[in-house]
Formats: structure tokens, sequence, C-alpha cells
């Protein structure tokens, strides 16, 4: 019996240990970790969009041309993820992610078509799990960038394009609230609605969000260029 628990343990504390490296920002360590779970488990959702989200963290605080392999490989895992359990929130929520960082380095066709792909399966992430936060997050983001398109453009991107979903600053206001309600000390969720303000004109909202934000303990080695931003912009504000 022994014999039989003793890898079992070891394989739960190498996803557990790459947890644990993911939020000391050790992200190459924790990808490490989470491959030697997948050498015995191939098909695991929960590793495979572990990797992604850490390949994504990753590749967030590379210099912008070192950036895109990342987004890419991340995209090939949390597609797996999704293939391997269609019911996992997290899966889907790190695939509409993934989609969405290498949308940018595709064309105006493509860039439209996969907008539509990220808006489904953030909406099919919340809708398996109503407490993800950070799908919420996300589709916060994705509206508020509804939200800066012209109405001229989106009847261009309609009559040639076939269409980009419905959104706009309300919805991403509304959305982002609630990831901050599920998880408020995410500094994210808080930095993204300060951002949607600004783009939104509401300068004292953005200034009020990030003074309560700026002292918050960073989750994600990106946040540092968030906090930067915000210092910067509480200053001009």
């Amino acid at each position: 019996m022994t014999s039989i628990i003793l890898p079992y343990l070891f394989l739960l504390t190498s996803l557990q240990q790459g947890d644990d490296l993911f939020v000391k920002q050790e992200y190459q360590s924790a990808i490490a970790s989470y491959e030697t779970y997948l050498q015995t488990y191939p098909n695991d959702a929960g590793a495979e969009w572990r990797i992604s989200r850490a390949l994504i963290s990753l590749g967030d605080v590379m210099k912008k041309d070192e950036r895109e392999p990342y987004y890419r490989k991340a995209q090939t895992y949390s597609a797996s993820a999704v293939q391997s359990d269609s019911l996992n929130s997290d899966a889907h929520t790190w695939y509409a992610i993934s989609v969405g960082y290498v949308s940018m380095y595709e064309g105006t066709r493509s860039k439209v078509k996969m907008a539509n792909v990220v808006k489904h399966e953030l909406d099919y992430a919340i809708q398996l799990n109503p407490q993800n936060d950070v799908a919420y997050s996300v589709l916060g983001t994705f509206y508020r960038a509804l939200g800066n398109i012209s109405w001229f453009e989106k009847q261009l991107a309609n009559l040639l394009l076939g269409g980009i979903p419905d959104g706009g600053f309300e919805d991403g206001e509304r959305v982002l609230k609630k990831a901050i309600a599920i998880a408020p000390t995410i500094i994210r969720h808080r930095f993204e609605l300060g951002v949607l303000y600004l783009d939104w004109g509401k300068k004292e909202e953005a200034k009020k969000i990030f003074l309560e934000t700026v002292h918050y303990h960073p989750n994600l080695a990106s946040d540092s260029h968030r906090i930067e931003f915000m210092k910067k912009k509480i200053m001009e504000l």
C-alpha cells in the first residue's frame, strides 16, 4: 500500500509545489513542476491550464519583442486543457486569455474572429463557475476595448468582418466590480477598473481606485508595471 501511496503523494506535491512557486512569481520553476505532473498525467486539465497561466505571466514581464512565443505556447496548453476537460472553468478562462494575447499578432480579420472566441469562452467559463473572478476581470478588459471602438468602426466591422460582440464601458464596469467583489485584493481587477474609468473620461473615479490600490501587495510579477502606472496617473489627475 505504501509503495502505491508515495508516488501519488509525490505527484500531488509537484502540483502544489508549482502553485507555491507561481505565488512566489517563480514562473519557470512552476512550469517545470507542472510538467513533472503531466509526465504521469498527460491529459490533466488542471496542470495544463496552470502552465498556460504561468507562460502568460512570464510573457507579460518579457521584452515586447520576446513575448509572442510564450503566448502562443500558452494557447497550445490551454486549448489542450479545454479538450481534456470541457467543463473546467479555469481551462476556458486561460484559453480565452491566451487567444486574446495571440490575436495581437494576427491580421484584422483574424482579430475579429478571435474576439468572438474570447467572448464565448469567458461567458462559458463564468457559466461553469459564477465565482471565477479572473474570467470577470478579463471580460471587463474586453468590454473596455469595445468601449474604445467608435460606432463607425463597429458598423464597418459588422459589414466587412462578420461582426464583433456587443458591449462597452458600462458592461466593463459591472463585471470588473463583480471581480473585485469576489477577490478584492487582486491588483489586476482594480487596476483595470481604474483604466476603464480613464478611458470613459471619469477621472475622479479612476484616481480614487488608484489611490486605494497602489499600496496593495503584488500578486503577479506584472503588477509592478501596474503600480508604476497608477502612481504616475495619481500625480497627473
